[in-house]
């Protein structure tokens, strides 16, 4: 049972209404996840505003997809790996290459790197040092999307503790968390 439950879109108005009729024309339905952040509108504006705007960087939306879930799996958020699960495929993952991510594996050494970062930004709390940022570097990330990969690694910290700590109830077919391996 959520710890908070969903703010009624019914009873939205003003800016927090405005930011939820956009969370339903993007996704059909005010989500779960958003409906528990519109508590403050401030909160899911941010929120949104992050979402947006990494939705146009450089990271595409199927390795953004991949880091949210290796970072979801890690955090124990079943929201966030349900959710992002869907969505790599959505953005033309294969089922096979979500399930890798989830345990922190790619098949591309890119994707490897990148997901070895994320992680490790995670598990360390950023204390992750120059030589990982040099092995972004050498698997061919400027400077430009290795700062976008923290920006996603900060989006889903955001989003994975909102789910956990407030209970929010899954909207997507259920991704159960295990240990990687």
């Amino acid at each position: 049972m959520p710890h908070i439950t969903p703010f009624p879109h019914a009873d939205a108005s003003g800016e927090r209404k405005q930011l939820m009729d956009a969370v339903k024309g993007q996704f059909g339905a005010v989500i779960n996840m958003f409906g528990t952040v519109a508590h403050s509108p401030a909160a899911l504006k941010s929120m949104l505003g992050s979402f947006q705007a990494l939705g146009g960087g450089r990271i595409d939306a199927a390795l953004g997809e991949k880091i949210a879930v290796a970072i979801a799996n890690r955090n124990d958020c079943e929201y966030c790996l349900s959710a992002h699960t869907v969505l790599g495929t959505q953005a033309g993952e294969t089922p096979a290459a979500m399930e890798a991510a989830r345990a922190g594996k790619a098949a591309d050494p890119r994707t490897q790197a990148a997901l070895d970062f994320a992680l490790a930004v995670v598990e360390q709390r950023g204390h992750v040092g120059a030589s990982a940022v040099e092995r972004l570097r050498a698997a061919g990330f400027d400077d430009e999307e290795i700062v976008e990969i923290v920006a996603h690694v900060a989006l889903n910290l955001f989003t994975n503790y909102v789910n956990v700590v407030f209970g929010v109830e899954v909207d997507f077919p259920r991704v159960k968390p295990r240990q990687a391996a």
